[in-house]
């Protein structure tokens, strides 16, 4: 439906006046101008399917973590800011007369990201970083956005989520000196954590039943599936990321230490890796840790998830800074770690592809 209307969108610009096309000349990126301009001289009518020619469509898949934003092959913190004038340096881009620069500083928690336009503009960042590893920036690109949401609240937010990444004109963004125009077609969001799930599909279709447990950074989510397929009916949301584990340890090491921790040192603590800090702190940090595992691991059971039968798959950068502790607990039986931080990304393009036959 949004690639229709974007080409009708084309076409109807195109068969305007010529001071209209002038215009929308000055619009589009190169290739397509001179195009425009050869069909204006030799007074020829457009058909939609030179239209079609001068477009490239491209699939970016896009998780929007709440720690992190991950496309399959790019992840960046899920924080920017705002400006009317240029940044000196950093990681930035200018759309629509202002300037938007990614930060570290991650936006706070949000369970509907359509609050507020900033996860759109990150979404723009995801989009013009694809487009840039592929120097695609001489050309109007059709964007088709795989996504996601949590299992618990798909069923209440999906229909939203893609109606706030769908716009229908064309957006032009300048990212480190080079313009990038693309239209965003078609915006289909699946279920997380079944999209992870997908990257291993080959090694899941023996078992009956799976638990997929996403540990995120502020939120644990689980969802059941049965022969293959979500069983939307048996997952849930948890607020129990490892941001809460973050913050704990932070606030007992500067309490009894008068140290003030950055995440990376804990993981560092956590993994078990070489660090400049006394045993005291370290032991402390993995004690805390290794709570925080038996903790979440019970909740779940308080749930009925029995964590002992056919197979567990943990997803999401929380759980591969646990595994060692989730695998020396006891109370999990067969279980598969999905290490890479993109795999719903990669998911959600999976599944894209097989819904659309591709």
């Amino acid at each position: 439906m949004m690639y229709r209307a974007c080409m009708s969108r084309c076409v109807t610009m195109i068969i305007l006046s010529k001071m209209d096309l002038g215009r929308l000349l000055i619009m589009q990126s190169k290739q397509v101008q001179e195009r425009l301009e050869l069909i204006l001289k030799r007074k020829q009518k457009i058909q939609v399917k030179e239209i079609y020619i001068m477009y490239q469509e491209k699939n970016i898949a896009i998780d929007h973590g709440n720690r992190n934003m991950k496309t399959e092959n790019l992840i960046f913190t899920s924080g920017l800011t705002v400006s009317e004038k240029q940044p000196p340096f950093g990681d930035y881009m200018s759309y629509q007369g202002k300037y938007y620069a990614l930060t570290g500083q991650r936006i706070p928690y949000q369970r509907d990201k359509t609050q507020d336009e900033r996860f759109f503009y990150l979404t723009l960042f995801s989009i013009v970083k694809e487009l840039e590893r592929e120097n695609l920036s001489d050309r109007l690109i059709q964007v088709n956005l795989p996504v996601g949401l949590p299992p618990k609240h798909y069923g209440g937010l999906y229909r939203k989520f893609e109606k706030y990444l769908s716009r229908d004109e064309i957006q032009n963004v300048t990212y480190r000196g080079k313009r990038y125009s693309f239209c965003i077609n078609d915006v289909v969001a699946f279920p997380q954590d079944y999209a992870a799930a997908m990257t291993i599909y080959g090694k899941l279709k023996e078992y009956v039943k799976v638990i997929v447990i996403d540990l995120g950074g502020f939120t644990l989510d689980y969802l059941m599936l049965r022969n293959g397929q979500p069983d939307l009916g048996v997952c849930d949301s948890l607020d129990n990321g490892v941001i809460k584990l973050y913050n704990s340890i932070s606030s007992r090491i500067n309490a009894e230490y008068d140290v003030l921790l950055e995440e990376t040192d804990m993981d560092q603590m956590i993994l078990g890796k070489d660090t400049d800090y006394e045993p005291g702190i370290v032991r402390i940090v993995q004690e805390m840790a290794e709570t925080f595992t038996e903790d979440f691991l019970g909740s779940l059971r308080e749930r009925n998830m029995d964590l002992k039968s056919g197979c567990v798959v943990f997803v999401g950068g929380g759980a591969s800074l646990l595994e060692r502790y989730i695998r020396s607990s006891g109370k999990v039986g067969k279980s598969i770690f999905i290490p890479e931080l993109q795999a719903n990304a990669k998911g959600y393009g999976i599944l894209y592809r097989l819904q659309k036959g591709r």
